[in-house]
């Protein structure tokens, strides 16, 4: 079978690309290789979608997700490995299909960035962990960090505060770096340390992690760590097949269009994107 269109990424991008094209009467099929919602399923609260006062992250994907359904879109959880997109037929493979299609909309998002301390990967999913609505029950009422000078890292502990013992919050930066949230939304929790102006050197543990090192000097306490220093473009896979800037981020112009014809981009991907819902 040939689609009318492949939208690679099943976020809040690519899912709106699939129902406009759907109901444009396309054949359409959405490749994710992780989670429908992308980052948004990885939110507790949204309060700043227009139509909901408040939503979870999971619930808003899961609405997205029934409404592209309900259209015909077609959902496969396959994560895209290679990309053939010249030509009139493009080709998009995993590991366990090939894919063609006429038009493909680039939607794949982004990673979360690392510490790039040593032992961080010895310690993922034994104390380090990329998001806190996933992991965050296995910490209650634990001491844990939030590490991040952003609105993540807010958005993160504001959800933990609640249910762990104690909370720090480490930041390079002081202040912290907020461009839509505040501290002052942190403001109702007596648990919460800020630890600012300051870095992780070292993690510390043998099969958990049992305490972090900040500065090389002051040690803290903590079973959790949840990294929230931003993310990157999910274009390692494209670079030499697509025009990309010094970031990696996609180069499109204003109707979406890449240097490639038939081949689109939207979201988080797109260089000069807003990084909003």
């Amino acid at each position: 079978m040939i689609y009318d269109a492949i939208v690679v990424g099943g976020g809040p991008a690519g899912i709106t690309a699939g129902i406009y094209l759907a109901r444009a009467n396309k054949k359409v099929l959405i490749l994710e290789k992780m989670a429908i919602g992308g980052q948004v399923a990885e939110i507790g609260i949204v309060e700043n979608y227009t139509g909901f006062k408040e939503i979870s992250g999971y619930d808003l994907s899961m609405n997205m997700y029934k409404q592209a359904k309900s259209l015909g879109v077609e959902f496969l959880m396959q994560e895209a490995t290679d990309f053939d997109l010249l030509g009139d037929i493009k080709k998009i493979k995993t590991a366990k299909n090939t894919f063609e299609a006429k038009t493909v909309i680039l939607a794949l998002g982004s990673v979360a960035r690392v510490l790039n301390v040593p032992n961080e990967k010895k310690f993922v999913g034994s104390g380090i962990s990329y998001c806190a609505t996933c992991d965050g029950n296995f910490f209650k009422n634990k001491t844990v960090a939030v590490v991040g000078a952003g609105d993540s890292a807010i958005s993160n502990a504001q959800y933990l505060a609640g249910i762990v013992k104690k909370l720090y919050i480490i930041s390079k930066y002081s202040p912290m770096k907020l461009k839509n949230t505040s501290t002052e939304e942190l403001s109702e929790f007596k648990n919460i340390e800020y630890v600012l102006g300051s870095q992780i050197t070292e993690l510390i543990g043998e099969d958990c992690i049992e305490a972090v090192v900040v500065n090389d000097d002051r040690k803290l306490a903590v079973e959790g760590v949840f990294v929230s220093i931003g993310r990157t473009p999910d274009t390692e896979d494209l670079k030499g097949k697509i025009a990309l800037d010094e970031k990696g981020f996609i180069v499109a112009d204003n109707e979406m269009k890449t240097n490639i014809d038939g081949v689109f981009a939207a979201g988080d991907i797109v260089a000069g994107s807003l990084k909003q819902i």
